[in-house]
């Protein structure tokens, strides 16, 4: 067989393979190409890193509430309670704060809904997601939407 043939075949192979997987649908954040993740990367170092950590570790103690009443920043990582909130509560969280969420909460978190696109949002909870172990994954609770 010729070479230009089978390169083209190999070539259409490839393309073919190419457009199935960029028009499959992201079935949750885990599922998203690296894109999101590292665009939720920028995003968190940019807007959460400072009081939830540069490694998802959160503030020291953060389950001791300050003299002013209010808890530390939790961490985002597995030893948190991130993963005990679905996707939809954590976006809801993310976008209206934790006092938006239970009004009369005193919290440090603000809001961000009107800082942070949807798919910003998106991607920092797809960001923190890629952090954790598959057990915890698979232990987060799902919303609505599967997620």
């Amino acid at each position: 067989m010729k070479r230009w043939f089978v390169a083209a075949v190999a070539a259409a192979a490839v393309g073919a393979a190419g457009m199935w997987l960029t028009q499959r649908p992201a079935q949750d954040a885990q599922t998203a190409d690296a894109h999101p993740i590292e665009l939720g990367r920028t995003v968190y170092a940019a807007h959460c890193a400072f009081c939830h950590g540069a490694r998802m570790e959160g503030q020291p103690n953060w389950r001791e509430r300050r003299p002013d009443g209010r808890l530390p920043a939790p961490p985002h990582d597995a030893s948190g309670h991130t993963w005990h909130h679905s996707d939809r509560q954590l976006i809801e969280i993310t976008k209206r704060g934790v006092a938006g969420i239970v009004p009369g909460y005193q919290s440090d978190m603000p809001a961000y809904g009107d800082i942070l696109s949807e798919s910003e949002v998106q991607a920092v909870i797809a960001y923190i997601k890629s952090g954790w172990p598959e057990a915890v994954r698979r232990r987060q609770p799902r919303d609505e939407q599967g997620r």
